[in-house]
C-alpha cells in the first residue's frame, strides 16, 4: 500500500509530466472557464523528456532535437521558459521596432466546433529595446565560445519574427531593415513577416514586384553583420507567407526566393479569406457571429491551403531551400487553446510511433520527400575557358579597376 506521501510524489510526477490527461482534461478547460483566450496563452509547464533520436534532423546543416516548433504569436516578447517545453524552434514576435498596443479587445476568439482561432492582435509589442533587453540578459557572463545555437539549448534554435509597426509606410520595409540589424547577433533565425493580415498594406508586400525591390534585405542588412559572437554565424533570413495566394503568386514568390538568396520559407500564417465553410456559429451580439470576427484564421479549417501552398512551392525550389510547415500539425499554436502545453510532447509521442511502425526516422522521410518533390535544377553547362586560369585572372583585373575607380570618388 502506498503511503500518503508517496502519492502525493506520484501526483506531482503525472502533473509535471505534459502528455498527462490532466493537462486536457482538467486544466485547460478550468482555464477556458476562468481566463479569456488570450491570458489562457500565457500559462505553461516543462517537458524535461528527452526526444528519441528518431526525431533528429538537420536543418541549413545544423542538428536539431526535433521537428516540432513553436510559432510566432504565442510569446511576443520573450520568455525562455518556452525553450524547456520541448520545442526545437522557439520563435520570438512578431516585434515592431517601435512598442504599440495591438487592435483593441477582445482580439483572440475560439471557434470550437472547428478546433480553430481567430485572431487579430495586430502586433502587440514592446518594441526592439525592450525585447532586445530580455534576450541579452538571459546570456551568461561568460561564455564558452562554442554554442551551437543562439538558443543556448543543445538541438534547439531561437528565431526572431520581424513585424512592421502600424503607422509606418505601406510599402517601406525600413521596420524589416532595423530588426535584421537588431536581433541578427542573437538569434539563429530572422523571420521577415509579410503576411499578417491585421497590419495595413503588409500582405501587399507578398507580391513579386514587392519582393525583388525589397531583396536588398539580405545584402544591406544581414550580410553587413558581422558574425555572431555566439555562434559564430550570420543568422538565416526567411519569409514567411500566407496561406490563400494563388499558384502564380506563390511561383513568383519562389523565383525571388531563388535569385534573392533568402535561406528559406515559412508555410503559412493564418489566413483571411472567410469562404470556409466553419460549423462554430456563437452570437456575440444581435449581428455579429464568430465567423464575421475579422483577423486571421489558424487551425484545421487552413490546411488544405497550406498544404497546396507547399507542394507548389516545393515543386518550384530546389532541395537546397528548406520549406518550414507552419500548422499542419493540428497547429500547435491553436491547439494550446484546446490542449495545453502537453500538445507537443504529445506530437512528438505520436510521429515516433508511426516512425517506429514505418522503420525509418525524422530524417529519412523528410530526405525522400524533398529529393522527389523539389525543383530539378539542371547542371549549368561551361563554356569554353569558363573557370580557367585566363577567366580568374581577368575576374581579378576587373575587381581590381572597381576597387580604384570607387577609391577615387571617395577622395573626391
Amino acid at each position: 500500500m502506498l503511503q500518503p506521501t508517496s502519492l502525493h510524489g506520484l501526483f506531482a510526477v503525472y502533473y509535471f509530466d505534459p502528455r498527462s490527461a490532466i493537462h486536457k482534461y482538467v486544466i485547460m478547460p478550468v482555464l477556458r472557464h476562468t481566463l479569456d483566450a488570450e491570458a489562457s496563452h500565457k500559462i505553461a509547464v516543462k517537458d524535461h523528456i528527452p526526444d528519441d533520436e528518431k526525431l533528429v534532423l538537420e536543418i541549413w546543416g545544423q542538428r536539431i532535437s526535433n521537428p516540432v516548433g513553436l510559432a510566432a504569436g504565442f510569446d511576443k516578447r520573450w520568455r525562455s521558459s518556452l525553450l524547456d517545453l520541448g520545442f526545437s524552434w522557439v520563435e520570438i514576435g512578431s516585434v515592431t521596432p517601435n512598442p504599440q498596443p495591438g487592435n483593441p479587445k477582445p482580439r483572440v476568439f475560439r471557434l470550437p466546433e472547428d478546433n480553430a482561432v481567430i485572431n487579430r492582435y495586430g502586433f502587440p509589442s514592446q518594441g526592439h529595446a525592450t525585447v532586445l533587453s530580455r534576450v541579452r540578459a538571459r546570456l551568461p557572463t561568460f561564455l564558452t565560445g562554442h554554442e551551437t545555437s543562439a538558443s543556448l539549448r543543445e538541438g534547439s534554435l531561437l528565431a526572431v519574427n520581424l513585424g512592421k509597426n502600424k503607422e509606418s509606410p505601406a510599402d517601406s520595409i525600413d521596420d524589416f531593415v532595423a530588426g535584421v540589424k537588431t536581433f541578427g547577433p542573437y538569434s539563429d533565425v530572422l523571420v521577415v513577416n509579410v503576411s499578417s493580415p491585421n497590419t495595413p498594406g503588409l500582405r501587399g508586400l507578398q507580391n513579386k514586384d514587392s519582393l525583388e525591390s525589397a531583396a536588398y534585405w539580405r545584402y544591406s542588412s544581414r550580410d553587413i553583420l558581422p558574425p555572431s559572437y555566439l555562434t559564430s554565424r550570420r543568422p538565416r533570413l526567411v519569409l514567411k507567407i500566407a496561406p490563400d495566394l494563388t499558384q502564380s503568386q506563390i511561383e513568383d514568390i519562389a523565383d525571388v526566393i531563388k535569385s534573392s538568396g533568402i535561406d528559406g520559407v515559412i508555410v503559412s500564417n493564418t489566413q483571411y479569406n472567410r469562404t470556409l465553410l466553419l460549423r462554430t456559429i456563437l452570437p456575440l451580439n444581435t449581428f455579429e457571429d464568430f465567423q464575421a470576427e475579422t483577423g486571421g484564421l489558424s487551425g484545421p479549417p487552413i490546411k488544405p491551403y497550406s498544404l497546396a501552398a507547399v507542394k507548389t512551392l516545393r515543386a518550384n525550389l530546389p532541395a537546397t531551400i528548406p520549406i518550414i510547415g507552419c500548422g499542419g500539425i493540428s497547429t500547435v499554436y491553436t491547439s494550446f487553446s484546446y490542449d495545453g502545453v502537453g500538445t507537443c510532447r504529445k506530437i512528438k509521442d505520436q510521429i515516433v510511433e508511426t516512425l517506429q511502425k514505418e522503420g525509418t526516422t525524422w530524417a529519412e522521410v523528410v530526405k525522400k520527400a524533398v529529393n522527389e518533390l523539389s525543383l530539378k535544377e539542371e547542371p549549368r553547362k561551361v563554356k569554353p575557358g569558363e573557370g580557367s586560369v585566363k577567366q580568374l585572372i581577368e575576374e581579378a583585373e576587373h575587381l581590381h579597376e572597381l576597387w580604384i575607380n570607387l577609391g577615387q570618388k571617395w577622395t573626391r
